[in-house]
């Protein structure tokens, strides 16, 4: 069983010392897209020289300027990234899913991390060094793998971009609902209302006042961590 880590302590498990972990790792590794298709030998590789760590729910993994030695695979759990205004607002720019990798800015652009990432779930991660991916890209193959992973992020700060001025909050709030939790009547919800606000790209006042409106047309009940649709919400033609 993995030592958990606690908000602000790093523990770290390396593969070369748990050879018994390595094939197992494989296959969760190559279901991430940056390293689908790669050779075994490659991937016994990465595995070698990566480290295993598991974050508890509300643990930070990394702060918004701290320096930046390695980058992540999420394997379990969801990760939130965040940044900070310069009034000290905090804005989530993503809430990570396996297998996404995150914080691959520190291999070329920074020295340190342009965002906090923090666990929203007990999590399990991968992390590779800065110094060792760098002798990877050495290799052809493995090498635009990682070009095309980068498209695909600026791809997605693309459509972040159309879906934040092409879609009010209340389209983007179901939107949100539809996509991390799936179309049902009743939900429970891992998330608070203010990391949900940050997601949907508002504020926490304008999503609170979102919730009265939709309460006040019975379109939806929000007790705690339960939610609860109007019967029929998902069916209806004008629905996300």
């Amino acid at each position: 069983m993995l030592p958990e880590v606690r908000p602000h302590i790093n523990l770290k498990l390396t593969f070369r010392r748990l050879p018994f972990i390595q094939s197992g790792m494989k296959d969760l590794l190559s279901k991430a897209q940056l390293f689908s298709g790669l050779s075994d030998d490659t991937l016994d590789r990465i595995v070698s020289e990566g480290n295993l760590r598991k974050v508890i729910k509300g643990g930070l993994v990394f702060c918004e300027e701290d320096k930046g030695k390695e980058f992540f695979v999420l394997l379990e759990g969801k990760i939130r990234l965040t940044k900070s205004t310069e009034e000290g607002r905090e804005i989530i720019l993503k809430i990570v899913s396996p297998p996404e990798t995150f914080a691959e800015t520190i291999l070329f652009e920074s020295e340190y991390y342009p965002v906090t990432a923090a666990a929203i779930e007990d999590s399990r991660l991968f992390s590779i060094s800065r110094r060792s991916f760098h002798s990877f890209l050495d290799q052809k193959d493995f090498r635009n793998e990682f070009i095309s992973m980068l498209m695909g992020k600026l791809e997605y700060l693309a459509d972040r971009i159309l879906y934040l001025t092409s879609f009010e909050v209340e389209e983007r709030f179901f939107m949100f609902l539809s996509e991390n939790y799936g179309k049902h009547e009743k939900y429970t919800i891992d998330m608070t209302k203010k990391e949900i606000a940050g997601a949907i790209g508002t504020i926490p006042e304008t999503f609170s006042r979102l919730l009265k409106r939709l309460r006040a047309k019975n379109i939806l009940q929000w007790e705690k961590n339960e939610l609860t649709l109007v019967r029929g919400f998902w069916d209806r033609s004008d629905t996300i």
